[in-house]
């Protein structure tokens, strides 16, 4: 009998052991979880709703929702992809609901019942669960015919010895902290539509973004701190964030408040309809207009000056904060040490890696987790089949 350890009880470490009982019964599999229970993190995931993958319909690039790991991602979601997760849950009783954006949660919008489905699994094929139970170092489980390694950030020591290149961890997924009282006076703003920067950078996202009471987050800004981890990092979390207000070039905004200047005597009274009120006061003043000026008043400095402001709005980043209860870092083991059709190492045959202590991260709707499952059952396949 085939004896498998697997460190780290997070939604890879107990989605492998059940994949790996499920295609070989008889093997003895035991999952080290070094928390009291097994996959905290999971239940806390999407909000507490656990968007638990991505349709991808809208993704015109993996490299777009993959910063890291994209080329092996590519490969991965051929043997287990969005449908493939959604059959294998929906096995278990789970039915899911697909949103506009492509996320896919349970249908009870409860991201325990995700949780509970692993757990029950585990206990129905006699998966053996160790909790509170830390793994110093691989060399321990030496008596283990296949090791799997599916823990979070700061794996260097556990294995250490080894000679594999470890990726350094940094945070990925925040939200930013901007220095500027006026555009965090106006907390709980949302607009649908905007491309955000960082300064001097190529770093570039668009969609949703929110203000709050410390700077900027939604979709936009978490999208950008994703591709943008490494190098805000590396300049402590300070920048300057680019702000195009309506995702517009400047001949099409130029034609729009031509539009809209015939409409309305003063500024003021005149915006874009994604735009609230507050938010465009506030803008029209950046741009050193009188909001109670007339439209006819501006002339063509006044006017060049208000879509600047539109398009590249600039605001000072002075740090980051995490999104909700969620962490997600990018780095870990590097990509060059594993066998992409089997999740083996290269350099230690027997040992495994899967979920998050690999090099792979992505934004947020579902991605992560999907590579999460993704690089799990590649795993317990590879290791079932021997």
């Amino acid at each position: 009998m085939r004896k498998i350890a697997i460190i780290g009880g997070g939604a890879a470490g107990c989605f492998c052991a059940v994949e790996i009982k499920r295609r070989c019964p008889s093997y003895d599999v035991t999952v080290f979880e070094a928390a009291s229970r097994p996959m905290i993190k999971l239940g806390l995931t999407g909000g507490g709703r656990c968007n638990i993958t991505n349709s991808f319909e809208g993704v015109e690039s993996l490299a777009d929702v993959y910063p890291r790991g994209v080329n092996l991602m590519k490969r991965l979601l051929h043997s287990f992809g969005p449908s493939d997760c959604l059959s294998w849950f929906g096995e278990y009783g789970v039915r899911f609901v697909t949103q506009e954006d492509g996320c896919i949660f349970p249908e009870s919008q409860d991201a325990i019942q995700i949780v509970q489905v692993l757990e029950r699994a585990m206990r129905g094929f006699g998966v053996k669960l160790v909790c509170n139970k830390k793994i110093a170092n691989i060399s321990e489980l030496s008596g283990y015919d296949a090791v799997v390694v599916t823990t979070g950030g700061g794996t260097a020591r556990l294995l250490e010895g080894t000679g594999i290149e470890m990726i350094p961890d940094v945070p990925s997924l925040f939200t930013l902290k901007i220095a500027d009282d006026r555009l965090r006076s106006l907390m709980g703003t949302v607009v649908d539509n905007v491309a955000l920067g960082i300064a001097r950078t190529r770093f570039r996202s668009h969609g949703t973004l929110l203000l709050t009471d410390w700077g900027v987050s939604g979709p936009a800004t978490l999208r950008l701190s994703s591709y943008a981890a490494r190098w805000l990092a590396s300049e402590q979390y300070h920048g300057t964030l680019l702000v195009n207000w309506l995702n517009d070039s400047e001949q099409g905004l130029r034609e729009r408040l031509a539009a809209m200047s015939k409409s309305a005597r003063t500024v003021a009274n005149s915006h874009p309809t994604e735009l609230s009120d507050r938010l465009w006061h506030m803008l029209v003043e950046r741009a050193g207009i009188r909001p109670d000026a007339r439209w006819a008043e501006l002339g063509a400095k006044g006017l060049s000056r208000l879509v600047n402001i539109l398009i590249s709005d600039s605001y000072p980043i002075i740090g980051r904060a995490r999104f909700k209860e969620e962490f997600v870092t990018c780095g870990g083991v590097s990509l060059s040490e594993i066998d992409p059709s089997t999740m083996e190492c290269r350099r230690v045959p027997g040992l495994y890696f899967a979920g998050e202590v690999l090099d792979i991260d992505a934004v947020t709707g579902g991605f992560n987790l999907q590579a999460a499952w993704s690089t799990a059952f590649t795993a317990a396949k590879s290791i079932a089949s021997r």
